[in-house]
């Protein structure tokens, strides 16, 4: 029979989290330390999300994250907070909106979607030839 040695519990409680991904098509969970920050458990999140090879594809970037708790309020979480402040355990993982600032007026103008990365695939995908032999 083997032994396992236990681990000693240092720095608070270890909470079970359930993380949305706007877009994707279930939750990614895994166990946290509750006073883990919460810019570490974006990273950990999207690690997450990568390794089980989920789409959409959303990259490495932490600084390009936002994570909300739909329960609290309407504003994102500060990185720098601890996961266990919030007194929740579900929570929404969006991309920070991105934005281009016009050079006349300063007013900022919401970039377009992917469009074209559609339009060529579209194109490709009709301009396929079978070849017949």
């Amino acid at each position: 029979m083997a032994l396992y040695k236990q681990k000693k519990n240092k720095g608070g409680n270890r909470l079970l989290i359930s993380i949305t991904v706007l877009g994707s098509s279930g939750p990614v969970r895994f166990v946290v330390n509750e006073e883990q920050l919460v810019a570490s458990v974006i990273d950990t999140a999207l690690k997450s999300y990568a390794r089980e090879g989920r789409l959409p594809v959303l990259g490495s970037d932490l600084n390009g994250f936002l994570l909300y708790c739909p329960g609290v309020g309407s504003h994102a979480l500060s990185p720098w907070e601890t996961i266990g402040s919030v007194g929740a355990r579900n929570f929404m993982l969006c991309r920070k909106p991105k934005s281009e600032k016009n050079g006349r007026s300063g007013e900022e103008i919401p970039r377009k979607g992917n469009t074209g990365i559609w339009k060529t695939w579209i194109h490709k995908s009709l301009n396929l030839r079978i070849s017949s032999r």
